[in-house]
């Protein structure tokens, strides 16, 4: 996927002359101060997002459905059903033949390890479980391309490595997975190229060991070492 893309409100870029291609591999994380346009970007890529100017191509055609894409919001809403009942729901809007669709529930809840809680109501899900929730009903889209804003964000550590685990899985299958995070330690256990943005604007876009031992510019130094960047 290819995203150059100028995003305006009013007169403030939020994102400006940004250029990026995800390519096929280990997972993409965006980091940057809040502001910095992460989720702007995530949103732009799903096509969620008016361009200002710029284009947004997947397999080198622009405006493509996004039949092959799913995101997952930092807080996703759960539907007034079961655990099953969500991911039949969202397999039903993908469009996958009924006779498949319990099979399919099966594997993604096992998966995101919620098998057990197959039954249970959704809303009643702690946090984390109901995170992985919204993870399988996004993979029942069949993604190529996940994008995820901020997939652990208020979530405890067991839960965090919980979404990590999954991530990884996922990313083992083939899946793109881009998504962004405030957490620097998350970031160099998942990502094999990070993207820093700031202000709307791309500042590296590196493998994530060559990032961390030897950034390119300043503000990058500057985030690492958790200086606020302005």
């Amino acid at each position: 996927m290819l995203v150059e893309a100028r995003i305006l409100a009013g007169e403030v870029a939020i994102l400006d002359g940004l250029s990026l291609t995800f390519s096929a591999g280990p997972p993409t994380v965006l980091i940057g101060p809040n502001g910095a346009g992460k989720t702007t970007l995530l949103r732009a890529a799903m096509g969620l997002l008016p361009l200002t100017s710029g284009r947004v191509t997947w397999g080198g055609r622009e405006q493509a459905a996004p039949d092959r894409r799913a995101i997952l919001f930092q807080r996703p809403a759960m539907l007034r059903r079961s655990a099953a009942g969500n991911v039949r729901y969202a397999l039903a809007a993908a469009g996958v033949p009924r006779a498949q669709r319990a099979a399919r529930i099966e594997e993604l809840l096992a998966l995101v390890g919620l098998e057990k809680f197959a039954a249970r109501p959704a809303r009643r899900l702690s946090g984390g479980e109901q995170q992985r929730l919204a993870l399988a009903r996004a993979l029942a889209r069949n993604p190529a391309l996940l994008l995820l804003d901020e997939p652990a964000a208020s979530l405890d550590p067991a839960a965090t490595k919980a979404i990590e685990d999954i991530v990884r899985a996922v990313a083992a299958r083939g899946v793109k997975v881009v998504m962004s995070t405030h957490d620097l330690g998350q970031a160099k256990r998942l990502a094999g190229d990070v993207v820093l943005l700031h202000r709307g604007r791309l500042l590296e876009h590196t493998p994530a060991a060559q990032f961390f031992a030897q950034p390119r510019t300043q503000e990058a130094r500057k985030f690492i070492a958790g200086e606020l960047l302005v």
